[in-house]
């Protein structure tokens, strides 16, 4: 993936770090903690942790139904950051923008949770069907620098593991209250291993371990932590949109030998790609949701990490079936 984060946007800032870099990290009344996050998985965990807990202020960097590979922070994200108590972001190519913020910023109290750093990453892969932008067509160069995939947290089992890293975060920070996030990580950690549960039964008695999407592929972690194999027609932090002949041929082949009954595509998609491939195949296509943003919609109903992973064990059904 190449990288998104463009010389204007560290120009900004430094004119912001300028302008903040004198003053102090002041509250709101009422506020004991303010938790903001880049993406939705970290907010939507962070809310968990903090249910019923007096005084948090949780924040989302990313609007709802913003594209996350291409967000830049604004002057205001950058001010916020600074006068937060815990910033929580992925890390990874797509977030360089924070490694430049981190290193300016004079925030003596503030404590970061990056999710890569939580669990082991992989390498983002490219199976027979996909198109890279590191690899055009006709050439066989490798990229240059390994590239890994940022989607930690689309396996439940990882989702664990960083709630638990946030939670000890939160814990340390508000000790006050270190009995309550302790008792809301224990519930929440339930339902991640109700879902994981889930998972491992509907692969252990599908028929078939094959997935094709006619989208990007965000789901590294989760195909490997339940044995799946896949195909798809770009990685899962590619920025491209429309695909080759060749690509999409690939894997209506694949589809049409396989037998494959589902062909998935992802949030916000426009779905073209997966709807080539059921014309072509006489299959179905269905949405697997990678929880990076939601819909304003979804946000506005209070959706949830849960609700969307729930609603992916339903359609990996009708897929593996």
């Amino acid at each position: 993936m190449k990288n998104i984060f463009s010389k204007p946007i560290l120009v900004v800032i430094s004119v912001v770090l300028l302008a903040v870099g004198c003053g102090t990290n002041r509250k709101n009344d009422g506020v004991r903690l303010t938790v903001i996050s880049t993406i939705f998985p970290g907010y939507d965990f962070s809310r968990a942790l903090t249910k019923d807990i007096a005084g948090i202020d949780l924040k989302m960097l990313l609007k709802p139904g913003g594209e996350s590979h291409s967000y830049e922070p604004s002057p205001q994200d950058i001010i916020d950051i600074e006068n937060a108590d815990v910033f929580i972001y992925v890390g990874g190519e797509s977030d360089a923008w924070v490694d430049d913020l981190l290193t300016g910023i004079d925030a003596k109290k503030l404590r970061t949770v990056k999710l890569m750093d939580l669990v082991s990453v992989k390498e983002e892969e490219l199976t027979s069907g996909m198109q890279d932008e590191e690899r055009k067509e006709g050439k066989d160069e490798e990229p240059s620098e390994i590239e890994y995939d940022e989607h930690v947290w689309t396996s439940p089992v990882n989702a664990m593991k960083i709630v638990n890293g946030i939670n000890d975060v939160l814990v340390e920070i508000d000790p006050e209250n270190a009995e309550s996030y302790r008792k809301n990580a224990d519930e929440y950690i339930k339902e991640l291993k109700s879902l994981d549960e889930n998972f491992k039964k509907i692969t252990s008695e599908g028929n078939r371990k094959k997935l094709i999407f006619g989208d990007r592929f965000p789901f590294r972690y989760f195909a490997d932590e339940y044995g799946l194999v896949y195909d798809a027609a770009f990685p899962g932090c590619s920025t491209e949109t429309e695909a080759s002949a060749k690509t999409i041929a690939t894997l209506i082949d694949e589809v049409k030998q396989e037998k494959i009954p589902v062909v998935f595509y992802i949030e916000f998609s426009n779905q073209k790609i997966a709807d080539t491939i059921k014309e072509a195949s006489n299959t179905q296509t269905r949405l697997f949701h990678s929880t990076h943003n939601i819909s304003k919609a979804d946000w506005e109903k209070g959706v949830t990490y849960i609700d969307l992973m729930k609603a992916n064990a339903e359609v990996l059904k009708e897929a593996v079936r």
